[in-house]
Formats: C-alpha cells, structure tokens, sequence
C-alpha cells in the first residue's frame, strides 16, 4: 500500500486508512460502561503534519457505476489521541503498531457529545441496521474484541443483539469476502456500539457495491425493523437519483444516515436525498472550555475533506430554509471525521489483525445513527433529518464555527459560520435532544 501526507491530492472517493500507533506506556483498559481508567484530557491538542494515509481496495470501484465507502486508516505519525495520552503521562508515544488502540474510543466520543448518560440507560431494543457491500467473515468476532475492551456488553448472535444477513435477508447466502469492505464494516459496528452500547445491530451485506444492490440491502433492513440506519458509502450525483429516493431511501419513520463524502467541497448522492440524514465532518479535539472539547471542519486538502453542496437534482426539504441552494442542501448536521482525530476500530480480516485507527465521514454517519437510536424511536410519517432543524441555534447542538472544506461562490455551501452551513449544517450532538421528534 501507498501512503501519503494529509496534504496530498488524490483521487475522488479514496480511502485513506489509518495505521495504529502504541503509547509507550501500557494500554489502558477500559472498563464498565461510560466509565474508564482514561480521564478526558483538557488540555488543547493539534493535529500533527506527519500522520501518513494508505489507500484501500473500495476506494476503487469494482465495477462502472459502484459507490465507494468513506473511510481512511492512519498507518503512520501521532493521532489527537495518542497526543492527549501524552500530554497526561509526559511519556512520548512509541512507533506505529496494532497492539494497542490510538484513536478515541467510546468514552472519548459520548465526552465530546454529552451522551455519556444516554448511552448508559438509553437503547435498549431499538436496532441499529449497517448496511455495506460484500461480506465481512470476521464481522461478528471483531465486535466482539471492540467490545470486550471497551468493557461493553457482548453483542452476539447468540443472544440476539447482532444479526448479519444478505440483501435479502439471507443468514446462510452470503455475498462474496471482501478486505476493504470488511474494514469498513469494522470501522460502522463498533462506532454503533460506541455511540449506543445497549442498541442490537443489524448487518445487510449488499451483493455489490451497485446502486440496486445498496438500495435493496437498503430496503430490506428497514423490512427487518431497524428505525435507524447508516450508510458510510456514496458517489457523483445523477439524474438518476430521484428515482432511487423513492426507491430506496423514502422511509418515513427511520432515520437514516449517510455519510456526506470525503473529497472535500462538493455534493454526493445518497447524502442529497430529501430523505436522509447527510452528516458532515469534523477535527475533534480536546479543549480547556467548559465542554471540553473543540471542533472545525474537517479538511486535509483540496480533494481531502468532509463534502457538502448544493445538489443539482433533489428537491429541498420543507424544513430546509437556508436561501442560497433552490433545491437539497448537503450537510445536515456532522460528527468527527478528521483522520488526525480518528477513532479506534479493531479487525481481522484482510489485514493484521490488530487496532486501527480510522477517519472520514464513514466514522461521522455511523455516530450519528447511534445518537438518534439513543434518542429514541422516531414519530411514525416523520423523516427524522428534520429533527435538528427543529433545534437549530439550541444548546443541543455544537455549532461548528471554524473551518472551510474548499472554494465556493456562496460561502456558506463550503464555510464554516455562526448557524446553519454546508460542511458541517446545524453542528454535532449535544446530548439527545435534537434528534428527537
């Protein structure tokens, strides 16, 4: 594999992965749900230059016309975890391996949320639905380790917390194995556990990467029952995509996720569907203000960054007012995505197994699917995007204030500002609250 600095150029839609890097000291164990042998640091932390990105096989279609997931894995340099370990312990972090976790892991995230209380009590029978191509043979087993360190309740088949099946919900006939697919299965599991520890999860494995394929996975985990689900894969906008709106992701009554595209300024289908929730990203770092952490948009490079844009082809939504874009304004609202400020994620299958760390919007889609299950079942005829507009400008949401995802004739399509903006829409999670009916 390749590698690269953030700064480099590359083409739309690659994944870049995020190698691990060991703290010098021991890993901390983190045990019992929301609570953890790691404090949360106050102290500012930056993000270093010399984290390095490899690509992945689905940056690159197999087929003309496939979408292509979201993600990239850090293989080198110091991650905003790895620096905040050790600013406490005054010990420099040791080379890169796959020991040890060196992203943030859940306490980190439901911190930087204010979902720490919702996360211990609320989620219970309500389903988180993943839907990704291909299948991933080690799924439910790198859950299991994801979760077993992070001192979070086991989510098995067995007990019936996770169920993996095929797009048509097949248990037994599954899609072919696929290493860069299998990663970001990985990577939107264990950030749905994160996020709502006490939610069953759901798996459709799409036969291909195709937009019938998606879609029909698409459809069949809402036929399965889950109320929330997430998509950390999207492609070029088309004319095409009014049609698979109604197809595919017209469900009223599910709030449904989509990552808002990772090749900086710029709007991607299914993020522009009138239907969906599309989330932008953001760098994720801690802070001496009261919430403890801070955030700007995320954006390593002309062609590296979390999208957003006008689309040329979906209606606006009733509930989006925003005067500068006539028809679907892409984001919504967003969550951490920045590489340098990646999470932890643990698999197997095609790699070393071991701890990565990884970023891009394929991280933010799967967080924000988990904050809506924590909130609660969504009000039945209701497209759940709409929530947080019915708290825009609240102390539920962080409004992200800083930061540009590219160049653009009306500012706020690609920079950050005090309100509503394309990169990052109305903020990130502050609690529940603006996820709810």
């Amino acid at each position: 594999m390749r590698t690269t600095t953030p700064n480099s150029p590359h083409t739309h839609g690659r994944w870049r992965r995020i190698g691990s890097a060991a703290i010098a000291t021991a890993a901390l164990v983190f045990t019992g749900l929301g609570t953890a042998v790691q404090a949360d640091a106050a102290q500012s932390t930056t993000t270093s230059t010399k984290v390095t990105y490899a690509a992945t096989p689905c940056a690159t279609p197999k087929h003309t016309g496939d979408l292509t997931c979201k993600s990239y894995r850090v293989t080198g340099g110091l991650t905003a975890f790895q620096k905040m370990q050790a600013a406490k312990t005054g010990i420099t972090p040791k080379a890169a391996d796959a020991s040890t976790p060196s992203g943030y892991s859940p306490t980190n995230l439901r911190s930087a949320y204010g979902l720490t209380s919702a996360a211990a009590s609320n989620g219970s029978g309500e389903t988180i639905a993943i839907v990704d191509a291909y299948n991933d043979p080690n799924a439910e087993a790198d859950l299991a380790t994801y979760r077993s360190y992070y001192g979070l309740s086991a989510c098995t088949t067995a007990n019936g917390c996770f169920k993996k099946v095929s797009q048509t919900g097949s248990t037994t006939s599954l899609p072919t194995s696929d290493a860069g697919w299998s990663e970001e299965i990985s990577l939107d599991l264990d950030m749905a556990s994160a996020i709502c520890p006490l939610c069953n999860i759901t798996l459709v494995e799409a036969t291909s990467a195709s937009y019938a394929n998606l879609g029909t996975a698409e459809n069949e985990a809402v036929a399965l029952g889950a109320k929330f689900v997430s998509n950390s894969y999207g492609g070029s906008e088309s004319s095409a995509q009014t049609t698979y709106d109604t197809s595919y992701y017209k469900h009223a009554g599910v709030a449904i996720t989509v990552s808002s595209g990772d090749s900086a300024y710029g709007a991607e289908y299914p993020a522009t569907s009138q239907y969906v929730t599309a989330v932008g990203g953001t760098k994720l770092s801690t802070s001496s203000t009261t919430r403890g952490w801070t955030e700007a948009v995320w954006r390593t490079s002309s062609t590296e960054g979390t999208g957003s844009g006008c689309s040329s082809y979906d209606a606006k939504p009733t509930w989006q007012t925003d005067t500068g874009c006539t028809k679907r304004m892409e984001s919504d609202v967003s969550a951490v995505a920045d590489p340098a400020t990646g999470v932890s994620v643990y698999d197997s299958y095609g790699v070393t197994a071991g701890w990565y760390t990884f970023g891009g919007t394929s991280v933010s889609a799967p967080i924000i699917a988990g904050v809506y299950a924590l909130a609660g079942t969504p009000a039945s005829g209701t497209y759940p995007a709409q929530y947080p507009y019915d708290y825009a400008g609240t102390s539920s949401l962080n409004d992200v204030t800083s930061g540009y995802n590219g160049t653009c004739s009306t500012a706020y399509f690609c920079t950050a500002e005090t309100g509503y903006d394309g990169p990052t829409g109305w903020g990130t999670p502050e609690g529940i609250s603006a996820f709810t009916n």
